[in-house]
C-alpha cells in the first residue's frame, strides 16, 4: 500500500486529508448555522448587563442602547426583549437600592444575592430566544 492509497487521494469521491503536525488533530468543517453565535441587538445588551457586575457602567449603557433601538425599526422578535431587557435592568436597580437599605441589618446581602441570580437568569433565558431569534415568552414579568 502506497501513501496515496491511506490516504485515499486515488478515490474519486474523497478529498485529500488536511496536512497536520504530529501533535495536531485535523478539524473538519462544521455548518456555520450550527455554532455561529449572533451578535444580535438584545445579545449585545444582554452581553452589557452580565458584563457590568465586573465593570459597572455597561449596565446603563445596555439600557440606553435598549432604549434607543426599541425606537428604531427591527424584527418582531426583538420587541419583547427589548421590553423584558428595560424591566431586567430597573429590577436590578430595584432590587440593589432595596438591599443597600437593608445591609445595615445584613438582609441586604441575601437580597443583593438573589436580585443578582434574578438577573443572570433573566440575562440567560434571553440570550437564549435571541440566538434562536424568537420572542420572549412572557416579557411582562417581574420573575423569570
Amino acid at each position: 500500500m502506497t501513501d496515496s492509497d491511506i490516504s485515499g487521494a486515488g478515490a474519486p469521491d474523497s478529498q485529500p486529508a488536511p496536512r497536520t503536525s504530529p501533535g495536531q488533530v485535523a478539524q473538519q468543517p462544521t455548518p456555520a448555522s450550527s455554532t455561529s453565535f449572533d451578535f444580535n441587538r438584545p445579545t449585545i445588551i444582554n452581553l452589557l448587563y452580565l458584563s457590568s457586575a465586573v465593570l459597572g457602567v455597561t449596565g446603563l449603557i445596555g439600557l440606553v442602547l435598549a432604549y434607543v433601538w426599541k425606537g428604531e425599526p427591527h424584527a418582531d422578535w426583538e420587541t419583547s426583549h427589548y421590553a423584558y431587557l428595560i424591566r431586567t435592568f430597573w429590577l436590578g436597580l430595584i432590587g440593589v437600592g432595596v438591599g443597600l437599605l437593608l445591609a445595615i441589618v445584613l438582609i441586604g446581602f441575601v437580597i443583593w444575592l438573589a436580585v443578582g441570580v434574578l438577573v443572570v437568569v433573566r440575562c440567560v433565558l434571553s440570550l437564549v430566544n435571541a440566538q434562536k431569534q424568537q420572542p420572549m415568552p412572557n416579557p411582562d414579568t417581574w420573575l423569570a
